[in-house]
């Protein structure tokens, strides 16, 4: 007799179980970034945790390096979104491309600029100091190249004839620092913290973090059609983001150890050394919130540097719409 009330038992479940609807399957997203770098440790964090399954996303990363090849990902439909400055929303706009950042990682510009070993670091007027020198800096189209520019032309100098600066992939900075066919690098960790444990170059003798202050460097941005057309993904992938930020900064020891199982050939405490000096330069965005503030900073470099012409406003580029609904349940 209990085996028929076992076996009825087990019946009812099953029926119970094919009676309910089935959740929804996962979505699976790909996010394009410039670089692989510990300045996107938030995101990773995220991914690791399993935020993004807490939301029914299954995101993965691809590297693209090169200018605004992580912006053209997202465009052509290859990726749902791309880590980078809202600066290449506004380039996207201008050709006709309708991008917007919807939340953020990186709120300072996450640039240090060093000298190599042998290049003594600057002890007076920089605008004398920079002149003449051979700099190693980022693809054209990229952040920490406008960046350059943007230093440049507020020191006076002439990005073409006053310096020679060498547009270069991150592999390709190091090696002209490495050979001295460059006297300063553009750099971002973890090469640069891995460097001045090599001996390569020194300690930045610029921070660009603490010199231009709040600053939306790395947002998260997607196309406005994926707004109007899944507007629950972008949610969910909005929060996903930011309670990555807040376990990045609750957690520092997991986080750095999550850092070091994406940059497995650093040591620990090379991976520590990189962490102290993100949080002592406030790199991360407390919350995810893009403020107006910041994207000024963003623009300004961009149109000081001669790279965008027009003036984009904030709201053309910026929704902070999903970030707002998620903000209280974090």
């Amino acid at each position: 007799m209990k085996k028929y009330i076992a076996a009825a038992a087990a019946l009812g479940v099953l029926i119970l179980s094919m009676s309910q609807p089935s959740s929804a399957a996962s979505k699976d997203v790909v996010i394009a970034e410039p670089q692989h770098g510990i300045g996107y440790l938030p995101l990773y964090v995220a991914i690791k945790k399993g935020f993004f399954e807490e939301e029914g996303i299954n995101a993965s990363i691809l590297t693209v390096d090169g200018g605004g090849a992580h912006t053209n990902a997202v465009l052509a439909g290859q990726a749902f979104a791309f880590i980078g400055g809202p600066e290449h929303d506004a380039f996207a706009k201008a050709k006709g491309g309708e991008l917007r950042a919807v939340v953020n990682i990186v709120n300072r510009g996450n640039v240090y600029l060093v000298t190599r070993k042998g290049v003594p670091a600057p002890t007076g007027d920089l605008k004398s100091y920079l002149k003449g020198k051979t700099i190693a800096s980022g693809s054209y189209g990229g952040t920490p190249n406008s960046i350059t520019r943007y230093i440049l032309k507020k020191n006076g100098l002439d990005f073409k004839t006053d310096v020679t600066v060498q547009e270069l992939s991150n592999a390709a900075i190091l090696a002209a620092l490495k050979t001295g066919q460059a006297d300063i690098g553009v750099l971002t960790e973890p090469i640069l913290t891995s460097g001045i444990k090599e001996g390569i170059w020194n300690e930045p003798f610029f921070n660009v973090p603490k010199e231009l202050g709040p600053y939306a460097y790395s947002t998260l941005n997607v196309r406005e059609e994926s707004i109007k057309k899944d507007p629950e993904l972008v949610r969910g992938f909005v929060k996903a983001v930011a309670k990555g930020l807040k376990y990045t900064h609750d957690h520092h020891e997991e986080a750095a150890e999550i850092a070091h199982s994406e940059f497995p050939t650093m040591k620990l405490e090379d991976v520590r050394a990189t962490l102290d000096r993100a949080f002592a330069d406030n790199i991360w965005s407390e919350d995810g919130s893009i403020t107006r503030a910041s994207w000024d900073t963003g623009k300004a470099v961009v149109m000081d540097a001669g790279i965008l012409k027009t003036d984009v406003p904030y709201d053309d580029i910026i929704d902070m719409s999903f970030f707002n609904s998620i903000r209280d349940s974090l």
